[in-house]
């Protein structure tokens, strides 16, 4: 029989404030003109969420199992698209307006 690696509580919350910490040191440090590439990776990384949960739902035996994993799929496919929608209105700051060129003439 191989042997089984269990998370307790501490183990989990130690690992949990590890990756907010580091999370929060890396993006602090993001200049703002990197940041809707950066954006766009992060909604890469939603979608690969929303294939999780998917994958989640698709084996969820009890019914709790498959509620928790269509609100998985919901929720995560929510939050790729917000982004997509962030992302590009952050882009849309950074077209030229044609007014702004037509006053300058």
């Amino acid at each position: 029989m191989e042997p089984t690696t269990v998370i307790t509580g501490f183990v989990a919350l130690y690992i949990f404030m590890l990756a907010a910490f580091t999370g929060y040191e890396i993006i602090a440090r993001v200049p703002a003109i990197l940041h809707t590439p950066l954006m766009s990776g992060s909604n890469f990384i939603h979608g690969i969420v929303v294939v999780g949960a998917m994958w989640a739902l698709l084996n969820a035996g009890s019914p709790l199992e498959q509620v928790i994993g269509f609100f998985g799929v919901l929720l995560g496919a929510g939050n790729a698209a917000g982004g997509y929608v962030v992302t590009e209105r952050m882009l849309e700051m950074f077209k030229p307006s044609k007014q702004k060129s037509a006053d300058k003439e």
